[in-house]
This record gives C-alpha cells, structure tokens and sequence, in this order.
C-alpha cells in the first residue's frame, strides 16, 4: 500500500486555515487584472527618483522582497521609536542633534512672544529621569519612511520590469501597505506628542487606517483603485517632515501656543491631515454610493456597496467603546500597544477585503480576528476581572498571530496555485496583468 493512503482528510477547519480560498475564488484570481487611475501632486517629480533608483536594483531581486524589505525598515524604526516613546507624551532628550538649531528657534519663540506680550514657557530639561526619546530615533523614523515608500514606488517597476507581474504581488503589496499605514500613524502621533491629547491621538490613529480602508471599499466596488490629487505619496513626505522637524525643534515644539490663534502648533498638523482625510473620502464615497459596477449598481462581486462597512465599522465602535469604559485608562496609558492591536485587526479585515476584490467574493463579518478586541470588551464586562493591560497584550498577540498566519497562508495558497515562487523571480513567468487607465496611472507592485 503506498505511503499515506490510509491517512485521514484533515479537519475542516485546518484546511480553511491552510487554505483561505475556496476552487472557484481561486479560477477568479487567475482572471484578475489590475486597473489603477489618476495621478498625485507630487508623483510625476519623484518619477525621476523612483526611475533613477530602480537602475540600482539587482534583476535578481524579486519585488516582493522590494516590498518586504521596506516594510521591515519602516516598521523597525518605528519600533525604536515606540521603545522610548510608549505613551506618545515623552520628551525628546536635551541633547539636540542641532545646538544652533534648537538657540534659533528659542529665541524665535521668546521674540514672538514678546511682541505680542505673552509668554510662553519653553520646555525645560526632564526633573526626572524616564523615558526620553534621542533625537536620532525622529531621524531614524523619517529615513525608514523615506525608505519604505522609495521601495514601495519601485516594487512594481521590478515587477514589469522582470516581466513577473501577478495578483500574487498586488495582493502582497496592499497587504504590506495596510500594516505600513499602522506604524506610520503611531509614528507620527509620538512625533507630535498627540499623547498629551488622547482623544486626537485616537482620532488621527483610526481615521489613518479608515481612509486607506475606504481606498479599497471603493476599489471593491468599482474595480479600479483610483488616486487623488492628494494621496499616500504626499501624506508620507509630510510625515517625513514632521519627523524632521521633530528631530531639530524637539517634540515639545508642537506644544507651543501660536499668538492670536491660541491654539498650539500640534493642531496644525492635525487639521490638515483632517482636511485630506475630508477630501478623499468624499471622492471615495461618491465612488462608493455611485460607482458599483455589479448587477444593480452593486460592487464587483454582486453584494450591496454598503456591507464592507460592517467591517471597518464593528472595529472602529470596539475601539471607541473599550477607550470610553476603561477604568484604568488603558488606552491614554498604553495608546502605542492599544492602537497596533487594533491595528493588526484592521491590517487582516483589510487583506480580506483586497483579496474579495481580485476574486470577486462576498466578505463576511465571522472573523477570529476579532477575538482580541473581544476579549478587551470582555473583560470589562466583567469589570476589569484580569488587568486590563495584561489583556491588551493577550490581545496584541492573538491579533498578530492571527493576521500573520491568515497573510502567509493566503500567499502560500496562491504560490502554489499560480506556480510561482514568492521571493524568486524564474524563467516561467506569469503574463502582464496590469490594466492602465490613465497614461500617468499609479503603478503598484504586481509581483
């Protein structure tokens, strides 16, 4: 008898875990093509850059590791960041990478201030010692970012220029992305010390990862990812600022009250990251509401253009209600840990919905990603039985496994459906599969 033929099928529910898609939602991926439209502000100039750069890479290397090496960078940085920072509210150490720099904006402010006869008090060395974040960690932030998108940029111009374009790539791309757009918000809250606000550190932390969630919901919908005037291109480089500027004026620089306006420099920032979130979501929603290319104006797998709203909603309202009934402030004591939990539920939710798309399939709410965020809501039902900070980790790492496990399978299923190798660029590659609708459209990785 031959090896293994007695053995039993395995159970269901490990084959749905080893396995994410079904037969059919795989014979849809192979008929997949990718169509991207419009162009942003700033991307026509860094054209040049990304063109320049892509000279330097190896024909060797395949665009998925492009992909995952500047994931890895950004996410890295990042995490030395958070190491000093946990809290968003700590200071950046007195030892400014600048001295000059630091003397002129002080002397700027004191100057101001007395113009208007007002005072405000520059921030003074820490009385105690804690945590306090290097200048250079602000540094590192803004070259892993830069790094990151440069890499992002150049993953599809490998992809076609190996001739090895394929929904595997666009889905790995996308993937890697809805993570990428977690760390850059907590990034970015810790540079401005939006700590000391929670409740706007909430709302720049989740709004980032609804606008990016609402750039696929319409893609669902009407099966092009389009790109607005202002897009993910300008949103990193203003990051890259902001860490700059961090880096030179120290974090408590966003703490400074502007004369007349009374309000601080931080609120700046956040307004006009408010303001693109508004002028986004409005050309996504009309896309949204208006634009359903399925049966009936429905989305592209034949389901109503609300329902992935069901999604992005119930984590949006778990985070909400778990921050408002905390009895031990868990998310002001722990918004890093607490907004990268909900995070990691947010980056599987989103992979869902791009893989939904490209095999045009239902999406349906049942998830055990969700498990984590239960668990908190949970727990306070049952007030506070564990300590709240000891379920958040809990939760971070059911989170995270989950999302990881769910990614890697998904890859791993289409690897060996599609015959390719997903760090490997071959002889037998997959046909082009990128479908342009504007001369200046956004190229994404296809690997």
């Amino acid at each position: 008898m031959a090896a293994g033929a007695g053995a039993r099928p395995a159970p269901r529910w490990l084959r749905a875990l080893s396995e994410p898609l079904s037969a059919a939602q795989l014979r849809r991926l192979e008929e997949h093509r990718y169509s991207a439209a419009g162009v942003s502000l700033l991307e026509p100039p860094l054209q040049l850059y990304w063109t320049w750069l892509l000279q330097w890479i190896p024909l060797w290397m395949a665009p998925n590791s492009i992909t995952l090496l500047g994931l890895a960078v950004n996410v890295v940085t990042t995490l030395v960041l958070i190491s000093y920072c946990p809290t968003a509210t700590e200071e950046m150490e007195f030892r400014c990478c600048c001295p000059g720099w630091s003397a002129m904006v002080q002397s700027w402010l004191t100057a101001t201030s007395a113009s208007w006869h007002q005072v405000i008090l520059l921030p003074q060395p820490p009385k105690k010692l804690g945590l306090q974040a290097p200048y250079w960690t602000y540094l590192l932030c803004a070259l892993g970012l830069f790094i990151y998108q440069s890499l992002d940029a150049i993953d599809g111009k490998q992809a076609r220029r190996t001739n090895s374009c394929s929904p595997l790539g666009e889905l790995f791309d996308h993937g890697c992305d809805s993570l990428s757009t977690v760390f850059m918000a907590v990034g970015a809250s810790i540079a401005a010390r939006l700590g000391t606000h929670p409740d706007w550190l909430f709302v720049c932390s989740f709004i980032g990862m609804f606008v990016f969630y609402c750039a696929h919901w319409q893609t669902y919908v009407s099966g092009v990812l389009r790109f607005g005037k202002v897009d993910v291109t300008e949103i990193q480089i203003a990051l890259v600022i902001v860490f700059v500027l961090s880096a030179f004026g120290g974090a408590t620089m966003w703490d400074y009250t502007i004369p007349i306006l009374e309000i601080k420099l931080k609120i700046l920032p956040v307004l006009g990251f408010l303001g693109g979130v508004i002028f986004s979501c409005s050309n996504y929603f009309h896309v949204i509401l208006h634009g359903g290319v399925g049966k009936n104006g429905s989305t592209i797998a034949g389901t109503s253009v609300l329902s992935p709203g069901l999604h992005i909603g119930l984590i949006i309202i778990l985070a909400i209600m778990i921050y408002k009934k905390s009895a031990t402030n868990v998310f002001e004591k722990h918004p890093c840990l607490y907004t990268l939990m909900f995070g990691c539920v947010f980056a599987k939710v989103s992979q869902k919905l791009v893989i939904a798309h490209m095999t045009k399939s239902e999406l349906y709410l049942q998830d055990t990603v969700f498990l984590g965020p239960g668990l908190l809501f949970l727990d306070q039902y049952f007030n506070n039985f564990i300590d709240e900070y000891v379920v958040l980790w809990i939760a971070m790492v059911i989170s995270s496994f989950d999302m990881v496990i769910y990614f890697s399978a998904l890859c791993l299923q289409i690897s060996r459906h599609l015959h390719l190798n997903i760090f490997k660029t071959t002889c037998h590659q997959a046909p082009e599969q990128v479908q342009v609708l504007s001369s200046k459209s956004h190229q994404n990785n296809m690997d």
